[in-house]
């Protein structure tokens, strides 16, 4: 298998299963894919660099995608930088305390 391929089946399931990234004004970007080892960079920017639950789709990103694209082993989530990105703390932590949340999980 082709780093390539690996690359577009990471590219096809963050599409297809993630829409809400794209739904609010953000985006991704594979950086890395090493086809060896199965390890995966995935950076997220846009509107989740100001996004205070940005944490809590990088973490849903990084637990399905091993489990839902083959020959992944490790998958790195970061935000995307650049001198103007504005990162708003990081409200996970405050929300897992909220009881509307108690029981959370992004809808991908």
């Amino acid at each position: 298998m082709s780093a390539e391929s690996l690359e577009r089946r990471t590219r096809n399931y963050l599409s297809n299963n993630v829409p809400q990234i794209q739904e609010h004004g953000g985006h991704f970007e594979i950086e890395d894919v090493d086809n060896e080892t199965g390890e995966v960079t995935v950076a997220i920017g846009g509107a989740c660099s100001g996004c205070g639950i940005a944490p809590m789709t990088m973490r849903a990103i990084r637990h399905r995608l091993p489990d839902e694209v083959d020959d992944i082993s490790k998958v790195t989530v970061r935000r995307a930088g650049g001198p103007r990105a504005a990162v708003m703390p990081d409200k996970t932590a405050e929300m897992e305390e909220m009881e509307e949340y108690k029981d959370y999980e992004p809808p991908f």
